[in-house]
């Protein structure tokens, strides 16, 4: 038996399928949003990310005590 969604003369297009989603999350109470975050595979991250190391393994031993902490948090 063929899914009430689907007819078997007019197959729902992946632009309908989206949207069909979209509004089911919407009815959920739910919004779409987008989020741009750095490319961690690129080499200017890559860089950028060795250039911050070198900083905090350069500062005083507060600031190493500081990033330590942070890093034992938990967030369960």
């Amino acid at each position: 038996m063929p899914s009430p969604s689907k007819s078997r003369n007019h197959p729902a297009t992946s632009a309908a399928k989206v949207r069909a989603h979209r509004l089911r999350l919407r009815a959920m109470g739910l919004r779409p949003i987008q989020l741009w975050v750095p490319d961690t595979r690129s080499s200017a991250f890559a860089a950028e990310a060795k250039r911050q190391s070198r900083l905090i393994a350069g500062s005083d031993a507060e600031d190493q005590a500081f990033i330590d902490a942070l890093s034992e948090l938990s967030f369960k």
